[in-house]
């Protein structure tokens, strides 16, 4: 039953532990509110039976029973809500911790906007059905198996007709849960559907204004919620009809006992305590399941977040071992690597040395870009093997990994906070000073001087109040600041200026001494005098060797050259 529970709920081993502690409290919170009822049933009998004794005696009674179900209700609250508030904790703990450690391939197949719902929306649903609906639902199941035990095997005809009632209520929430759980997974995925429109919206402002496109995106997202709408009203009309019978059939349990039990009562086949009893217990246990009812149709209604939850939390992660690094050179051999069904890497085989910067360059869509995510372990490859200094990445921690790697892609993303926060970043234990050494290297100076408050000018969503060149700057600045033995740069000259791109360059020279440097340019003539430039084509190496040696044996690199020059010399 733990193991269940724990998957089912996509709970922690300790959530499950408490759960079933909340769920024990639970159970004697229920298993007390017969106490009156069971005090009443023998005032009674001594009132028939002509034995009354004290009033001090019923009232002393009624004072420990008053006592005993405080402590129970009082214990049962604090359980059940410091599970919810534990577990809530943990839970978004533990999807944090996971998606620190998922690889940048999840994120690539998967939907944002869903990946937010479930930390936001899903948790907050378990933490609901934790504190409201597992204890309770759980100690009413066991304490209502318990009663119709005892109350059958006492008298067999009012057992069941205080009981079948409530058993029919619960074979109905169970039957009908698959249609529930239909509806509000669809009614869950248009909420998806919504909030990917609503951010397109936000985010495509530009085009959409620039291509007057106002009206026509106003209607698609009105349509969309008209539509939610309808979805909801649906599944809340299953919901409501399923509730009225579940609210319904418990009420015939006292109405049934009064007219069997007056049936029974004037045959002669029980004394009026039995019936006032089973009486009593009908109007208890139907208004306990009234109660309780709703929150075991909660448990339905939320599958979708555990079953969310769950699978965030199944998700494979990249695993490795803690290693000191001390050769940085990077080796591929016979790599391939696919996204989805396109394989993009086709037995690709090249070494980029240390202390050498290697030139990657090729068509676009070959898979320049692919290979530095392979290098950095944002992916990892399908086949082959890729070394660093003689170790197979895939045995190598990220966080060790990472620690070696400085990365500056084409698409560059900032945080919403400082100029001096956003390049700390690549090195968060850095001074002020280091990070204005960084900023000059990369001559974030120049940008920064034209900012209000310098270095501590918030900069906006992504960098939203700078130009493409400027937060490429920032980024290259972050690269320098952590000054790592392994310098991976994708097209950085690609939102860069002539002059801020031979800056740069001068910088970058500075920086690559006994480092391992990969580099992808689309500006042939910038990587005239690497080390080493290797030249793909559909996934696979050309060819690979210095600039003249390839001009000489490479046809690609030779019309890709000349291709450059042309682009250069153009004239509009």
């Amino acid at each position: 039953m733990r193991e269940k529970l724990r998957k089912y709920f996509a709970l922690s081993e300790k959530g499950v532990n408490n759960t079933l502690v909340a769920s024990r409290w639970s159970f004697l919170k229920f298993l007390s509110f017969v106490f009156p009822p069971i005090l009443t049933f023998f005032f009674l009998q001594d009132v028939l039976n002509g034995n009354v004794r004290q009033t001090i005696f019923y009232m002393g009674i009624l004072v420990v029973i008053a006592v005993v179900m405080f402590l129970i209700l009082a214990k049962e609250y604090k359980m059940t809500y410091d599970v919810t508030y534990e577990e809530s904790i943990q839970l978004r703990i533990d999807l944090a911790n996971k998606l620190k450690e998922l690889p940048l391939s999840y994120f690539s197949t998967h939907n944002l906007s869903d990946l937010s719902q479930t930390v936001m929306m899903d948790v907050g649903n378990i933490e609901m059905v934790i504190s409201h609906a597992i204890p309770a639902g759980i100690g009413f199941a066991a304490f209502f198996i318990l009663m119709t035990i005892l109350m059958c095997i006492s008298n067999p005809i009012l057992g069941l007709t205080v009981t079948l009632p409530i058993w029919l209520g619960l074979a109905t929430m169970f039957l009908s849960k698959r249609i529930q759980q239909k509806g509000v997974e669809k009614y869950y995925n248009k909420l998806l559907e919504n909030s990917n429109a609503f951010q397109e919206a936000f985010e495509m402002q530009e085009e959409i204004k620039s291509y007057s496109m106002q009206d026509q995106v106003k209607l698609d997202v009105e349509e969309k919620l008209d539509s939610t709408e309808r979805i909801h009203l649906k599944a809340e009309i299953v919901l409501g009809f399923t509730s009225f019978l579940v609210g319904i059939l418990p009420c015939l349990a006292p109405v049934l006992t009064a007219t069997v039990g007056a049936v029974l009562y004037i045959s002669g086949s029980i004394n009026v305590l039995y019936y006032v009893g089973y009486l009593m217990a009908a109007m208890t246990l139907s208004n306990q399941f009234a109660a309780v009812g709703e929150f075991i149709m909660m448990i339905f209604f939320f599958e979708t977040s555990y079953r969310r939850i769950g699978d965030l939390k199944a998700e494979p992660v990249q695993t490795g071992q803690d290693k000191e690094l001390t050769n940085f050179d990077v080796k591929f051999d016979n790599v391939e690597f696919q996204y989805g069904d396109n394989k993009v890497i086709k037995g690709l085989s090249f070494v980029a040395k240390q202390n050498e910067v290697t030139a990657i360059v090729g068509p676009s869509g070959c898979g320049k870009t692919t290979v530095l995510r392979l290098v950095s372990r944002l992916y990892d490859y399908d086949k082959g093997m890729i070394s660093l200094g003689g170790h197979d990445i895939k045995n190598i921690s990220t966080k060790s990994l990472f620690d070696k790697i400085s990365i500056v892609f084409q698409n560059v993303e900032l945080f919403d906070c400082s100029v001096m926060e956003n390049i700390r970043m690549g090195r968060k234990g850095a001074s002020d000073e280091e990070v204005m050494t960084a900023a000059k290297l990369a001559n974030v100076e120049e940008i920064v001087a034209k900012l209000p408050n310098g270095y501590n000018t918030l900069i906006g969503e992504n960098g939203s109040k700078l130009s493409g060149g400027e937060r490429q700057r920032i980024s290259i600045a972050r690269a320098f600041l952590k000054d790592a033995p392994i310098i991976l740069l994708d097209e950085i000259s690609a939102s860069l200026d002539v002059e801020n791109e031979m800056e740069i360059q001068d910088s970058l020279n500075k920086l690559i001494e006994n480092k391992t440097v990969i580099i992808i340019s689309h500006r042939l003539k910038s990587i005239e005098k690497a080390d080493k430039i290797v030249v793909m084509k559909d996934g696979v190496l050309d060819s690979e060797g210095g600039h003249d040696d390839l001009l000489a044996k490479s046809n690609l690199y030779r019309s890709m050259v000349e291709k450059s020059r042309l682009t250069e010399e153009y004239v509009y």
